[in-house]
């Protein structure tokens, strides 16, 4: 039986970005990261210097040393900041239309999405929310696990294997699970 709702729940035809929304960088960096960067670095050609380089040449922070597998996507280079020695993994996504910073020695594993933009699920209008994204120092983002907008994951913490977290990750803590829960310490 299907119940019908008195009026629609999320009214998508009339969605706009917010006018307080920008995306941070000329429409030309723009379509040239959509055009010519992202294909580049979501390859699948390797080396770790080059995709370095083109980050920093779209706007991004990153570190000395660390390493940058394939199929990396990167929403907006300019909205990131990489610390000095960090791994990003093999197919990570950070859809970063907020700040993502991550401190020194922080290692994201294959597949991990950071998502810092979201949509109210209150609104009809289905309003954009946004909030950044901070790692701290040596803390390590297993393979397939979710970050949510505005996530801290504190010093030496863990996010485990395909585990959602969001909201503060106390320092030296490991969470798995969704969502995820403290399940030891480091």
């Amino acid at each position: 039986m299907v119940t019908l709702l008195p009026r629609p729940v999320q009214d998508l035809g009339h969605y706009r970005l917010p006018s307080w929304w920008t995306p941070g960088a000329p429409r030309w960096r723009q379509a040239l990261w959509l055009l010519v960067g992202q294909p580049l670095l979501a390859s699948d050609l390797p080396g770790t210097p080059w995709r370095q380089w083109l980050l920093r040449l779209f706007g991004a922070q990153i570190g000395v040393g660390g390493r940058i597998k394939p199929r990396l996507r990167v929403k907006c280079p300019w909205r990131l900041v990489v610390g000095d020695h960090c791994w990003l993994g093999e197919a990570v996504w950070i859809d970063n239309l907020a700040l993502v910073t991550l401190g020194d020695r922080v290692c994201v594993s294959q597949g991990a999405y950071l998502c810092t933009g979201n949509h109210d699920v209150r609104s009809p209008g289905f309003d954009l929310k946004v909030a950044s994204i901070q790692i701290d120092s040596d803390a390590w983002i297993a393979a397939q696990a979710v970050l949510a907008p505005g996530t801290q994951v504190g010093a030496a913490a863990v996010v485990a294997l395909a585990a959602v977290a969001s909201g503060l990750i106390e320092p030296g803590v490991i969470v798995a699970g969704h969502p995820a829960l403290v399940v030891g310490r480091r």
